[in-house]
């Protein structure tokens, strides 16, 4: 069992506190995602997790053994940097070894090990090569293959897809899902990437500040973000956000927004509060014509992206992403009728920016 339970762990560095009491359990074999931007305690949480960094408070236990003050090599862990850090000078076999050699494993276990690791990688052919004959992708697969040779408990990944250019990365992405789930190590994987979160992960947890703010499946993250933090943070284009205010309450929420009236199933809260009406560009329909329900926008800008337009609108003075076919026929200044679906539409709460959940 490689089960890690973090338990309101607390990291400062000067008067700077990165983490702040952080909690979090990540199954046997689970995939977790930390994503969050630059800066918000995903590596440090990382750096606590392998005994590169000691908590100024907290515990931390893998398969079930408070290890927060034991040694990097007594955790049963393995680590891919950012940077590769490969050795220069070694090839690709005695990179790969590296570990097992200062384990000083036997010869024989040593390479068969060895050969295991770079057929899961796909790099076997590549053994006797140096890191300078080898493309960035390669490298990449070499830093994994080291990590993987060791058989850890707990694979640690610092967003090791980051230096590869756009299209090796997609290749990669989906290479990598493949592998883990094949060897069944309990990994945890940062990014600042939405999309590699999203595709990637068994579970997702969103950081903001020194804090975990959501834990989730994938789908329910991108759905249901808990604050205007996550929904304007995951999402290409991020959630559209739109002031409106509730106006009764009925067994539904009628909400006003752009003008017109909405009616959103579920009681939500009381009548007359500010609200910002939370909607993804792919939930609202564009329309020529007015319909019942629908809101008038500007267009402003208009974006050809191959599978469908990105359209730029106003509506009230407020910006919008709106996604449509390829084939709407639709020009610039011209106004036209957004349709939100109403079942994809979440409120938050315009003072504190939180989700407000049905009643």
């Amino acid at each position: 069992m490689a089960e890690i339970r973090i338990d309101r762990v607390r990291k400062v560095f000067g008067k700077f506190t990165a983490l702040k009491d952080v909690s979090l359990t990540i199954q046997d074999r689970e995939f977790m995602v930390l994503l969050g931007p630059s800066g918000c305690g995903k590596t440090t949480l990382l750096r606590c997790i392998a005994g590169l960094e000691y908590p100024e408070r907290g515990r931390i236990y893998i398969g079930g053994r408070d290890v927060t003050d034991e040694p990097p090599r007594r955790r049963q862990i393995a680590m891919v940097f950012q940077s590769y850090a490969v050795f220069p000078h070694l090839t690709v076999f005695e990179n790969i070894a590296f570990g097992l050699r200062m384990q000083k494993r036997p010869q024989e276990e040593v390479k068969r090990r060895v050969d295991r690791a770079a057929e899961l990688m796909q790099i076997g052919h590549l053994a006797e090569r140096f890191p300078a004959q080898l493309s960035g992708g390669q490298r990449q697969r070499v830093a994994v293959a080291r990590a993987l040779v060791m058989e850890p408990a707990v694979l640690l990944m610092d967003e090791p897809l980051s230096n590869l250019d756009a299209l090796l990365r997609l290749q990669a992405r989906a290479e990598l899902k493949r592998l883990l789930q094949e060897v069944q190590t309990t990994t945890i994987y940062i990014t600042h990437d939405q999309v590699e979160a999203l595709s990637m992960g068994d579970r997702i947890a969103v950081m903001q500040d020194g804090e975990i703010v959501q834990v989730d499946q994938p789908t329910r993250v991108y759905d249901d973000p808990m604050n205007m933090f996550i929904g304007g943070f995951i999402g290409s284009p991020p959630m559209n956000f739109l002031k409106g205010r509730l106006l009764g309450v009925y067994g539904a929420t009628e909400v006003s927004v752009g003008g017109q009236t909405l009616r959103i199933p579920g009681k939500l809260a009381t009548a007359q509060q500010e609200v910002l009406l939370g909607i993804r560009a792919e939930n609202i329909d564009a329309l020529k014509q007015p319909a019942p329900g629908s809101i008038p926008a500007r267009v402003l800008v208009i974006e050809p992206l191959g599978s469908h337009l990105l359209l730029t609108v106003d509506v009230g003075g407020e910006l919008a992403k709106v996604a449509t076919r390829t084939d709407f026929p639709v020009a610039t200044d011209e106004t036209i009728y957004l349709q939100p679906e109403i079942g994809k539409i979440r409120v938050y709460d315009a003072q504190n920016e939180n989700l407000i959940t049905a009643g």
